[in-house]
């Protein structure tokens, strides 16, 4: 019962990771059809990611409060409505809502998923091993993303890439309501104002770089202020500022922001550099983009083992470093070059992002009080996906549209340069915030 209620819980946790890469693959297809372009393109992947990310927090509140099972079947049921409107939808506006409620969805789902697999193995070990599971299942979505959709874009179109969701949201719903007991509900209240502050501070902001609206821009800053005033003032804060004043925890948190801006990011540009200026196919773009999640999978669990051993440091720093060096081969492309000059970009910074992956978490959790270690891995995740929403924004802006194939290829080489040296300034961050080694007992408790 209890394995059955795990691959249940991974289930959803497998749909929340697959969303984040699935629809890049689409986009050319489905700008086509729905007239959409690169901005709206855009909105059609931060839609997700920025909801998924400002609500992340309160999912977990949430959970405590009224029974993470609940919460958990609330957020199928969310996250399959949302997918067959997405497939449902006829322009691009209604697509983007309807991704909006799939990150609602997926908000519930993964703090609710892995709650529910913490209760269900309460022993250390055991639960290490579940955990582990679960992280391993949810990692497996990345390189299953970009082929699963180009196999479904290519012979049937794009609207199947979201019904996929709807029967396997079902039965997950149907053995999470069998297998998985009622919780204990913890007393509290949840943070609401901060949610509303946090979504309209990174929603604006996003919207801003992609309008190219500066007074949005100044806007989102004003939001942003208010919801600091709002958790200083809360008596249960979305997000403790106080985890915050950790240098290490500061700065783990800053660079997973800077992982998932420049790595979202680049597969959006990269997807409709592959399909609108090298003209594959969708599923021959699919394939030539499993290099650039292959070794992150592949890489991951090796990062962990050393993590374990070295602390996250090295790990830290290496990744950012080969990473950034991997960045700056985006300068070599050029409107005469093709797939094989990009390849090394995809490998190696696939290799950087594996190494970071499990380092950063470790330093995020590393300083936090042990019965405070869930709320700062929920902080950490947020942030990876506040950054991964805002890499999308940008990135996107930067590029501009593939057809002009000449000022596109310029702003891959804009792109690369500026990537770059974001990642050599957060590995500069992190030798100087992140510690050489952590308490054995934060290294577990974060593996």
């Amino acid at each position: 019962m209890r394995t059955a209620i795990l691959f249940t819980m991974c289930a959803g946790m497998f749909l929340v990771q697959l969303d984040v890469t699935v629809v890049n693959v689409a986009l050319p297809t489905l700008g086509s059809e729905l007239h959409a372009g690169v901005p709206q393109l855009q909105w059609v992947v931060v839609g997700y990611s920025v909801v998924l990310a400002a609500l992340l927090l309160t999912g977990g509140a949430l959970g405590d409060v009224l029974g993470h099972r609940g919460v958990v079947l609330t957020g199928l049921a969310v996250f399959g409505a949302a997918s067959a409107a997405c497939g449902l939808a006829q322009s691009a506006g209604w697509l983007v809502a309807a991704r909006a409620g799939q990150g609602v969805g997926a908000a519930l789902l993964l703090p609710g998923t892995m709650a529910v697999i913490t209760g269900t193995f309460p022993g250390r070990a055991e639960r290490a091993r579940a955990l582990g599971i679960w992280a391993g299942i949810s990692a497996l979505a990345l390189p299953a993303g970009p082929l699963l959709g180009g196999i479904l874009v290519q012979t049937a179109g794009w609207r199947p890439v979201f019904w996929l969701n709807v029967p396997i949201v079902a039965a997950a719903a149907v053995a999470t309501r069998r297998m998985v007991p009622p919780d204990v509900r913890k007393p509290g209240r949840v943070d609401f104002p901060g949610a509303a502050t946090a979504a309209l501070a990174l929603g604006s902001g996003v919207y801003a770089v992609i309008a190219k609206t500066p007074w949005v821009g100044l806007l989102a800053v004003a939001f942003a202020v208010a919801f600091v005033a709002v958790e200083l003032r809360s008596a249960e804060p979305m997000l403790p500022l106080s985890l915050l004043r950790s240098r290490q925890t500061a700065g783990a948190n800053l660079v997973s922001a800077a992982m998932n801006f420049v790595g979202l990011g680049s597969v959006l540009v990269f997807t409709l550099y592959l399909q609108d200026v090298l003209h594959a196919d969708p599923i021959a773009a699919a394939v030539a983009l499993l290099p650039m999640f292959v070794p992150l999978v592949l890489v991951g669990p090796v990062s962990g083992r050393l993590t374990a051993r070295f602390g996250p440091r090295p790990q830290i720093v290496t990744g950012l470093l080969l990473g950034g060096a991997a960045l700056l081969n985006l300068l070599r492309i050029g409107l005469g070059t093709g797939y094989w000059t990009l390849l090394p970009t995809l490998v190696v910074l696939s290799v950087g992002m594996g190494l970071l992956t499990a380092a950063v978490v470790t330093a995020a959790v590393a300083d936090a009080p042990g019965e405070r270690a869930g709320i700062a891995g929920g902080i950490n995740n947020a942030a990876r996906q506040a950054g991964g929403a805002l890499g999308v924004a940008v990135f996107g802006a930067v590029a501009g549209e593939p057809a002009a194939r000449g000022s596109f290829v310029d702003g891959l080489h804009v792109l690369g340069v500026v990537s770059a040296g974001l990642w050599f300034a957060a590995a500069v961050l992190a030798a100087v915030t992140v510690r050489g080694r952590v308490r054995g007992e934060r290294v577990e408790s974060a593996g």
